[in-house]
C-alpha cells in the first residue's frame, strides 16, 4: 500500500470516528429535555441581539457578551452547521472539515473562524456529556499523558495563529487557507479515487451500500515498534486484553501534534486521535473511543477559551448558530441514509471535500498578490477567488438540497420505519 493511501486510510478512520462522536453527542442533546432547555437559554441573548436590536447592550463591535457579527452571517452560520451536519449524518465522516473553510468563504477572518469552530465543538461536547458511559473505557494514565501533550500543543498552535495574525491578518488567512487546501486536496483526491473504485465494484456486483468502517484487526507493526521502546515512564493499558505498555513520552508527543492541529485548524483534534491511538500506539478501539471523547472536551475547550476566546477571536453567536444547524443536520442526514444508496453519498462526499479544496486554493492567488509575493492582475485574482467561492457554495448547497429533498419525499417511509 502506498504512503499516500495509508495516510488517507489513517485520516478516513479518524474522520469516521469523529463523526460517530459528533452524532452520539448531538443525539444525546436532542433527546434530553433539560439540555434542550439549556440550549434555548444560550440562544435567548442571541435572539435579543439579532432580532430585537439589543446589540448595544448585549454585544456588537463595541460591546462584548456575546460577540456579534451581522444578522446575515448568523443565519449563514446556521446554514453552515446544517450542511456540515448533513454531511456528518449522511456520510459518517468529514462534515467538520468544511466548517472553517465555509466560515472563511462567508467573510469571517481565518483566526476567527478557527476560534469559533473550536468553541462550537467545545459547547457541543460539554452539552453532550451524557456519552459519559463510554468514559468508563478510558485508561487514566494514557489520558493524562496525552492531555498533557495536547495542552502544550494547543498553546503552540494558538501562538502560531496569533503571531501570524499580529504580523499581518492577511498572512494568518493565507496560512490557514494553505493548511486546509493541502488537507482537503489530499482527502478529496483519494476520496474521489475511492468512490470511482467502489462505484465500479458496485456496478459489477449489481448494487452497493455503506462500507463497514472499523479499525485494524490487530496491532500494527508501527505500534509494536513503539511499544518496544522503553522510555520511562511506561504506561500499562488494555489490561483486559492481556496488557500492553507504551512510553508516556511517546503518548504525550502524540498529544502535542493533536493539540497543535486542533488550535491551528479548529477541528477539535478528534479526527487524528482515533487513528493515532489505534494505528500508531496500538490501543484497542474501546479504550480509544473513551479517551477520544475526553480529549475532545479538554483540547477543544482549552484551545477555544485559552487561545482564542480571551483574545476576542470567538464569535459566540456564530458558534451557537452552527450548533443549532448541526443538531438538525446530523439527525436528518442519519435518517436519509435509510432511503439512499451509500455509493451516491460517497460520491457527494468526495465532491464536497474537493469543493472545499477548490475554495481555499482559489483564495491563494489573491492573498499572495496582496502580500506582494506574486504579481497577478487584480481582475484575474478576483475572478479566481469568485469562481472558487461559487463552486464551493453551489456544491455544498446542492448536496444539502439533495439530502433534504430525499428526506422530505421519503418522510412517510421513514416514519413507518
Amino acid at each position: 500500500m502506498s504512503i499516500g493511501k495509508q495516510i488517507f486510510e489513517f485520516l478516513k478512520a479518524g474522520a469516521v470516528a469523529h463523526a460517530r462522536w459528533d452524532y452520539e453527542v448531538s443525539m444525546s442533546i436532542v433527546k434530553n429535555r433539560k439540555k434542550m432547555l439549556i440550549l434555548l437559554a444560550l440562544l435567548l441573548p442571541i435572539f435579543a441581539v439579532v432580532f430585537c436590536e439589543a446589540a448595544d447592550i448585549l454585544g456588537s463591535k463595541t460591546a462584548y457578551a456575546p460577540a456579534h457579527y451581522t444578522t446575515t452571517i448568523f443565519m449563514v452560520s446556521i446554514a453552515i452547521g446544517l450542511a456540515a451536519g448533513l454531511i456528518t449524518g449522511c456520510i459518517g465522516a468529514g462534515g467538520g472539515f468544511i466548517i472553517t473553510p465555509a466560515l472563511m468563504a462567508a467573510g469571517v477572518k481565518g483566526i476567527l473562524a478557527v476560534g469559533t469552530d473550536l468553541f462550537h465543538i467545545f459547547a457541543k461536547a460539554i452539552m453532550g456529556t451524557a456519552v459519559h458511559k463510554k468514559l468508563g473505557n478510558v485508561s487514566v494514565k494514557l489520558a493524562i499523558a496525552f492531555l498533557v501533550g495536547s495542552g502544550v500543543g494547543t498553546f503552540i498552535g494558538g501562538f502560531i495563529n496569533k503571531a501570524l495574525y499580529d504580523i499581518d491578518p492577511l498572512l494568518s488567512d493565507t496560512f490557514i487557507s494553505v493548511i486546509y487546501a493541502v488537507l482537503l486536496g489530499f482527502l478529496g483526491l483519494y476520496a474521489l479515487m475511492d468512490f470511482i473504485k467502489s462505484s465500479r465494484a458496485s456496478s459489477a456486483s449489481g448494487g452497493g451500500g455503506h462500507d463497514a468502517h472499523g479499525g485494524p484487526s490487530g496491532v500494527t507493526g508501527t505500534a509494536i515498534k513503539l511499544q518496544n521502546l522503553h522510555i520511562p515512564p511506561m504506561i500499562t493499558f488494555d489490561e483486559d486484553l492481556g496488557g500492553r505498555k507504551i512510553s508516556g513520552v511517546i503518548v504525550a508527543a502524540g498529544g502535542v501534534i493533536v493539540g497543535m492541529l486542533a488550535a491551528l485548524m479548529g477541528v477539535g483534534g478528534g479526527f487524528v486521535t482515533f487513528p493515532m491511538f489505534v494505528y500508531i500506539f496500538g490501543v484497542s478501539s474501546m479504550t480509544t473511543v473513551g479517551t477520544d471523547i475526553l480529549q475532545i472536551i479538554f483540547t477543544a475547550g482549552l484551545a477555544a477559551v485559552a487561545q482564542y476566546a480571551i483574545y476576542g477571536y470567538v464569535f459566540y453567536t456564530l458558534a451557537m448558530g452552527m450548533l443549532i444547524g448541526s443538531l438538525i443536520g446530523i439527525q436528518v442526514g442519519a435518517l436519509t441514509t435509510k432511503v439512499v444508496k451509500g455509493i451516491h453519498i460517497r460520491g457527494f462526499y468526495a465532491v464536497s471535500i474537493l469543493a472545499g479544496f477548490i475554495n481555499r486554493a482559489a483564495t491563494l492567488p489573491k492573498k499572495l498578490t496582496e502580500m506582494e509575493v506574486i504579481n497577478i492582475s487584480k481582475p484575474v485574482v478576483n475572478a479566481i477567488d469568485f469562481v472558487g467561492a461559487i463552486v464551493f457554495w453551489i456544491v455544498v448547497g446542492a448536496f444539502a438540497l439533495w439530502v433534504l429533498s430525499k428526506f422530505f419525499t421519503n418522510i412517510k417511509t421513514l416514519k413507518e420505519a
